[in-house]
């Protein structure tokens, strides 16, 4: 099942900058991990904010699209919008 799914990462102002590279080098590397296994099908960075980006994800179900997305370091901050997609007749 495929799902859009937008992020929007808010990290705390009082944190420090060698925990926000920490965090941006362990958020990368998930990421590349997800991308290798055909979690995120695509990915876009949304212009003008650096800190959010909108996919498309595939997980057998809502349930395990939340555990995919949990499992990113940057999860405690995120503020996530999740819609199902279903096929459409133009795209067969």
């Amino acid at each position: 099942m495929r799902f859009l799914v937008e992020i929007a990462i808010d990290l705390p102002p009082g944190l420090s900058t060698e925990e926000r590279g920490r965090l941006a080098a362990a958020e990368l590397e998930r990421g590349r991990e997800l991308r290798s296994a055909s979690v995120i099908v695509s990915i876009w960075r949304v212009p003008g904010a650096p800190l959010r980006n909108v996919g498309v994800w595939e997980a057998p179900g809502a349930t395990e699209l939340h555990d995919l997305i949990s499992s990113l370091p940057m999860f405690p901050y995120m503020r996530t919008n999740v819609t199902a997609l279903a096929d459409h007749p133009l795209d067969r």
